[in-house]
């Protein structure tokens, strides 16, 4: 789903126009917490905001200074052609200007806020400003094709003289123009349609077109066909037929090849959606088939899979621009529309994003996971965790689910995914540690009789994104006890045998291993910390330095370091990270305080090299 953009205001003096434009345009206003009186969500500080919300992907309306947004986002700007758009208006809604974006969205956003206002859209890039028109952001149901839209727009502004064969709304501005002469569209072969095209007269090979999306790919295929073999016999078949990848709208198939490799390559090397169909779905198509197969209908409850996808997804004025063709593993065909395709009917296949949100202050988040629940339609979670996501989660489905209710969440987000949602499982810390992924694919691994999902959801397309797990937090604040080798072990027997826990920890004991203890005790389980402190003190100093580290990256957070001998189980919650030091780790006592580290072994090693130069 597209990102919807973001309104921010900063004061009281700018909330009237920024409440106006989400009035207008259906967006969020996002406010400055004890600076204006109203908004969807809040915010602390600014600049850390907008650089969230940027990192996101999401777009950014400020009504602010554009000073304010430039310095929010400046560290985070390298690709123009990824970036949201940035935009700034005035306090009193007299000028919107386009910072950022502006040939992916930015001009256009820009202009329909300014309408709003009825204020004046600064716009300054120079094909916007010259011909009405940015030549590589066309319209919904456009598609361009070819990648030299700035050179092309340079040669127009210096005057060359351009052929323009065809027509589109959109473009009628740029037919106008002095250098640039009107024509109509050359036939095109088979069932293409003519795009519109706009030449160089002096340099044909300079040039641009754009094509009508009226066309559908419908696929079939045998379980684990070559992706290759496929990509060739639809290349081969739209040759054949004189339509242009760029015409497609989407590629459509059966529910049941979601997560057909095959399919799912085909679709991203055409750069469109796979929408997908039920066998019943597919058989109201049969009437419209041309190559109706009782085959087919057999084995998957439905009369054809590559005309019925095709038809189906095209829509009812749809027909079969090419039928059903056919290779030992492949089936294609392609349905064309009277006009252009813009809702596709179906559903996605659905994506399940596995995010680790760190501690869960803002910048330890990773900007892919940000990105991640920015794109999200629904978030799932342990409440506190959704909570923690702020004002970017706000606007969202959510459903939250208590402490020990852990199975229950992964297997609703995926029977969620199964419907053609994108869903974020939100966890903290990484969601790979001691939380979420490992269920979830558990689940998807297991099989009817043992309480699995259902097949839809291990169809379902699942993106693992890292975070900033607790001991990596924890050691960034110590300073660096996870120099030399470490290990992680959770203290909670609910899932893990108790002798299972004490054999690893003797383990780790003896082979001398910092050692990061998670759930360490709970209101029932109070006796495993004080037990791991026993076996730890038969293998290394009383003196070896602990650390333990609460509420990591949130505002209650408290560190403090303890003697092994010394550790208190009374001290420790289950939102603290223990960190406990090899028999090497030490605590350097700095001006600022004391640190603690692991060394690597440096010290042996140039000690090694001095004596060696001495011999």
């Amino acid at each position: 789903m597209a990102v919807e953009p973001v309104i921010l205001a900063l004061s009281r003096s700018g909330e009237p126009v920024a409440h106006q434009i989400a009035a207008s345009l259906g967006f969020a206003v996002h406010g400055r917490d004890g600076r204006v009186d109203q908004a969807d969500a809040w915010f602390g500080n600014a600049l850390e905001h907008a650089r969230d919300l940027f990192a996101a992907g999401v777009p950014i309306i400020g009504v602010c200074a554009s000073g304010i947004l430039i310095r929010g986002v400046a560290a985070l700007l390298a690709d123009k052609a990824s970036e949201p758009p940035v935009l700034s208006v005035s306090d009193d809604g007299s000028v919107v200007v386009p910072l950022l974006g502006g040939h992916r969205g930015a001009n256009r956003l820009a202009r329909a806020v300014a309408a709003v206002l009825e204020a004046t859209a600064a716009v300054t890039t120079a094909g916007d400003v010259a011909l009405g028109v940015a030549l590589d952001e066309p319209p919904a149901g456009w598609r361009m094709q070819g990648g030299n839209a700035k050179d092309v727009m340079a040669a127009l502004l210096s005057g060359e003289a351009f052929t323009l064969e065809g027509h589109a709304d959109w473009l009628a501005e740029l037919a106008t123009a002095p250098n640039v002469t009107a024509r109509a569209p050359r036939a095109v072969r088979g069932a293409g349609v003519a795009p519109v095209r706009l030449t160089c007269d002096a340099n044909p090979g300079l040039g641009l077109a754009w094509f009508r999306q009226q066309y559908v790919l419908g696929l079939g295929c045998a379980r684990n066909a070559a992706p290759g073999d496929m990509w060739t016999h639809v290349t081969e078949t739209m040759d054949a037929a004189g339509i242009a990848a760029e015409a497609l709208a989407a590629v459509a198939t059966i529910d049941l090849k979601a997560d057909e490799p095959a399919m799912i390559e085909t679709a991203a090397r055409l750069g469109v959606p796979l929408r997908l169909f039920t066998a019943d779905e597919l058989e109201e198509q049969a009437s419209r088939l041309a190559k109706p197969s009782t085959v087919v209908f057999a084995e998957v409850g439905c009369h054809g899979v590559a005309e019925g996808a095709a038809l189906a997804c095209a829509g009812a004025d749809a027909e079969l621009a090419v039928e059903k063709a056919k290779t030992s593993d492949c089936t294609c065909s392609v349905a064309a529309s009277e006009t252009l395709i813009s809702d596709l009917p179906g559903r996605a296949r659905g994506r399940l994003s596995i995010v680790g949100i760190g501690p869960g202050q803002a910048t330890w988040r990773t900007p892919e996971v940000s990105r991640l629940v920015a794109e999200a339609e629904e978030l799932v979670g342990y409440g506190l965790y959704i909570d923690l996501l702020g004002p970017l989660a706000h606007g969202k489905m959510r459903s939250d689910f208590p402490l020990g209710g852990e199975e229950d969440r992964c297997r609703y987000a995926l029977e969620q995914a199964a419907k053609g949602l994108n869903v974020a499982l939100v966890c903290s810390g990484d969601a790979g540690i001691y939380a979420m992924g490992a269920l979830v694919f558990e689940l998807m691994d297991r099989g009817a009789d043992a309480l699995g999902v259902s097949d839809a959801a291990k169809r379902v397309d699942v993106v693992c994104s890292p975070g900033v797990s607790a001991l990596q937090g924890a050691a960034a604040r110590a300073g660096a006890p996870l120099g030399h080798d470490f290990c992680a072990i959770s203290l909670s027997d609910l899932l893990t045998p108790r002798e299972d826990i004490v054999k690893r920890l003797h383990a780790a004991a003896e082979g001398d291993f910092v050692i990061a203890f998670y759930n360490p005790v709970s209101m029932r389980r109070r006796t495993l910390l004080a037990e791991a402190r026993e076996i730890l003190l038969a293998h290394r100093p009383a003196d070896t330095p602990v650390m333990l580290a609460s509420s990591l990256g949130r505002p209650e957070e408290h560190v403090r370091y303890r003697r092994l001998d010394e550790l208190q189980v009374d001290e420790v919650d289950m939102l603290t990270v223990v960190l406990v030091g090899s028999s090497h780790s030490r605590l350097a006592q700095l001006g600022e305080g004391p640190r603690m580290f692991t060394p690597r072994g440096y010290a042996r090693k140039i000690d090694g090299d001095l004596s060696g130069t001495a011999e």
